[in-house]
């Protein structure tokens, strides 16, 4: 039980990606689906063999099947609101309808229905407004990130221990936050990485560590590979 806590922990980012992915809207750990999604992936856990192939897909299967499911019986719900049905019908004994109010409500419920099938590219978009708004504060665009990421593999891992520091660390993150700028001293000590790397790779840094410490899912997910850099 020690174990599957500590693997469901970490996993909370590719739980809550997978959910967003699923469901076109982001999610957070108030919300019902991160419920649905958490339980889920639990049930992958227990039903997991090696047989199913790689277990990451078999749980994001999981995930996706439960989720939709849900939005099914929302769904449902939402088809069996409170009205009288001859109301919702708008229609007398003869079937004839004689009332356009209940006609235009009926209409508004089936177009709230419709509206289950979110726009794939709105989550991201808010996503990048919202840290873009934020980076902001740091004096940087997050379209700079265009030109400031790692390429090499080298320089992507000594990123990717620059950025577990800050996050590990609360008191270098808060500082980081407070002063705007990156806490070259701290992270040196706390992960070995070279000060030219910090230098270079500043806005990157700063970046990644804010996104993956917030709540921007989609975008989270671009950057697993600095969770993989986290010692087991």
């Amino acid at each position: 039980m020690e174990y599957r806590n500590q693997f469901i922990a970490e996993n909370r980012i590719f739980i809550r990606v997978t959910a967003a992915k699923t469901i076109h809207r982001f999610v957070s750990e108030h919300d019902d689906e991160w419920s649905v999604s958490m339980v889920a992936f639990n049930e992958a856990i227990e039903k997991y063999t090696p047989e199913r192939g790689k277990f990451s897909s078999y749980a994001a299967l999981v995930i996706k099947n439960r989720l939709t499911d849900q939005m099914r019986n929302d769904c449902r719900f939402r088809d069996e609101i409170s009205f009288e049905p001859d109301a919702l019908e708008g229609s007398d004994k003869d079937g004839e309808n004689k009332d356009p109010l209940a006609a235009e409500i009926r209409k508004k419920l089936q177009e709230d229905v419709r509206k289950q099938e979110y726009d794939p590219d709105t989550q991201a978009r808010e996503e990048i407004e919202a840290v873009q708004k934020l980076l902001g504060q740091y004096g940087f665009s997050f379209y700079d990130l265009v030109s400031c990421s790692p390429k090499a593999e080298k320089t992507k891992r000594d990123c990717a221990l620059a950025v577990i520091a800050l996050m590990k660390d609360d008191e270098l993150f808060e500082k980081m936050r407070r002063t705007k700028s990156l806490p070259a001293e701290g992270i040196i000590e706390a992960s070995g990485v070279k000060r030219k790397i910090l230098e270079r790779h500043r806005k990157y840094i700063i970046a990644a560590a804010e996104i993956l410490n917030g709540e921007y899912p989609l975008l989270a997910g671009y950057m697993d590979f600095i969770r993989r850099q986290i010692p087991k």
